[in-house]
C-alpha cells in the first residue's frame, strides 16, 4: 500500500532531529545575531550597569508583546463563543497572562541591583527617552479596558505606525466589552454596570450554572489585581532610584506613577466585592 503524504510517518514528512543538513540552528531560529546586536549604550565611558538597564527593558518589551499576543486571543476567543466551548481556553490563556505579569513584577528585583549611583552614570544620556513612551504597555492598557484617547496627544514622539497601532487599539473591542458578550451569551443581562454586578453576582451564587462565566469573572479581576501590583513594585523602585526628580521624558516622575495608582480595569468586579 502506497504510503500516505499526509501521514506524520511518511518519508515526506519525516523530520530528522539532530545536525544533519542544518537546515535550522537554535541561533537562526531564534535570530540570535539580530537580538543581541540590539544592546548598544549610549554613555561613554561606558558604565557597567547600562547593559543591566538595556536588556531588562528590552525584555518587558518582548513580555509586552507576548501579553497582547495572549490577551487578543483570550478576548477573541470569549467574542467568538456562544455556546460556552471556547471559554475554557479564554481562561487558561488569562492564566498565562496571570503568570507572565508575575514575572514582569519580580524582574524588578534585577533592576534594583543597580545602584542609584550606578544610574546615574548614564541617565542623563537617556533623555528625552522614558518608560513612559512605551506604546506596547499602552496597548495593553487600552486592550485590557483602560482606554485613553489623550495619550495620543501627550506624547507627540510616536511614529505613524504607532499612532495607527494605538488607534486600532482605541477602536477594537476591550477584554471588558467581551466578558459582557459572554454574560449575554448566557442570558445575562448587561446593559449597564448595575445590571453587570447583579448578573456576576448571581453566577457567584450560582457556580453550579455558570461556573465558566464566574471563572472569567475571576481571572479578569486577577489580571487587573496583577497589573496593580506592577504599578505599585514600580513607583517603588523609581523612588528608590531617583526620589522626587522628574522623568528623563518630562513627565513628573514619581508624582505621575503614584497619580495612576487606583487605577483599576474592572470598578464593577471590585465592587461586586461588597456586595457577595
Amino acid at each position: 500500500m502506497a504510503a500516505n503524504p499526509e501521514s506524520p510517518e511518511s518519508p515526506e514528512s519525516f523530520v530528522s532531529f539532530g545536525e544533519q543538513g542544518s537546515q535550522l540552528t537554535y541561533g537562526s531560529y531564534l535570530r540570535l545575531p539580530q537580538l543581541l546586536d540590539s544592546q548598544h549604550l549610549e554613555s561613554d565611558p561606558p558604565a557597567h550597569d547600562e547593559l543591566l538597564f538595556i536588556t531588562i527593558h528590552q525584555v518587558y518589551e518582548l513580555w509586552f508583546k507576548q501579553l497582547l499576543h495572549e490577551v487578543a486571543a483570550a478576548r477573541d476567543a470569549m467574542l467568538g463563543d456562544r455556546t460556552g466551548e471556547r471559554l475554557w481556553w479564554a481562561q487558561h490563556l488569562l492564566q498565562r497572562v496571570h503568570v507572565i505579569e508575575r514575572t514582569l513584577v519580580q524582574q524588578v528585583d534585577v533592576l534594583e541591583t543597580m545602584t542609584p549611583q550606578d544610574f546615574l552614570e548614564f541617565r542623563q544620556r537617556l533623555a528625552p527617552a522614558s518608560g513612559f513612551q512605551s506604546v506596547q504597555f499602552r496597548e495593553l492598557e487600552f486592550v485590557s479596558g483602560a482606554k485613553d484617547p489623550a495619550y495620543l496627544e501627550r506624547f507627540r514622539g510616536l511614529t505613524d505606525d504607532e499612532q495607527a497601532r494605538l488607534r486600532r487599539r482605541l477602536d477594537e473591542p476591550t477584554l471588558w466589552d467581551a466578558f459582557l458578550a459572554v454574560l449575554r451569551a448566557h442570558g445575562l443581562p448587561a446593559d449597564d454596570d448595575e445590571q453587570v454586578a447583579t448578573s456576576v453576582r448571581r453566577t457567584a451564587h450560582d457556580r453550579s450554572s455558570y461556573a465558566a462565566v464566574w471563572a472569567l469573572a475571576e481571572a479578569l479581576l486577577q489580571h487587573d489585581e496583577l497589573a496593580a501590583s506592577w504599578r505599585a513594585r514600580h513607583v517603588v523602585m523609581v523612588e528608590r532610584m531617583i526620589g522626587a526628580k522628574s522623568g528623563t521624558g518630562g513627565s513628573s516622575g514619581s508624582a505621575y506613577l503614584r497619580g495612576r495608582l487606583g487605577l483599576q480595569y474592572y470598578p464593577v468586579l471590585w465592587e461586586v466585592r461588597s456586595r457577595l
